[in-house]
């Protein structure tokens, strides 16, 4: 259990990642068993449903970003003196 913990410690995107994909693949699966896909069918959507999770906590990690150059940023600059 402290190896996982670690690892999502060390790598809280991954983790975002792995965790997202894993929800939007079983409501893909759960919301379109009854069409009739075929398995290179469902194969590209299962793909590209895991490659938008990675898009969307690309995107929100743009916030963190900004948020630490803003704090080190401020941290940065030197006070003026008069």
């Amino acid at each position: 259990m402290s190896k996982l913990t670690a690892f999502v410690q060390n790598h809280p995107r991954l983790t975002a990642w792995i965790v997202l994909a894993i929800g939007m693949v079983a409501i893909l699966v759960w919301s379109a068993r009854d069409v009739g896909l075929l398995p290179g069918q469902w194969a590209a959507l299962i793909v590209a449903t895991i490659g938008v999770a990675g898009l969307c906590v690309w995107i929100i990690g743009w916030e963190d970003e900004e948020e630490k150059s803003e704090e080190s940023g401020a941290e940065a600059k030197p006070s003026p003196r008069r």
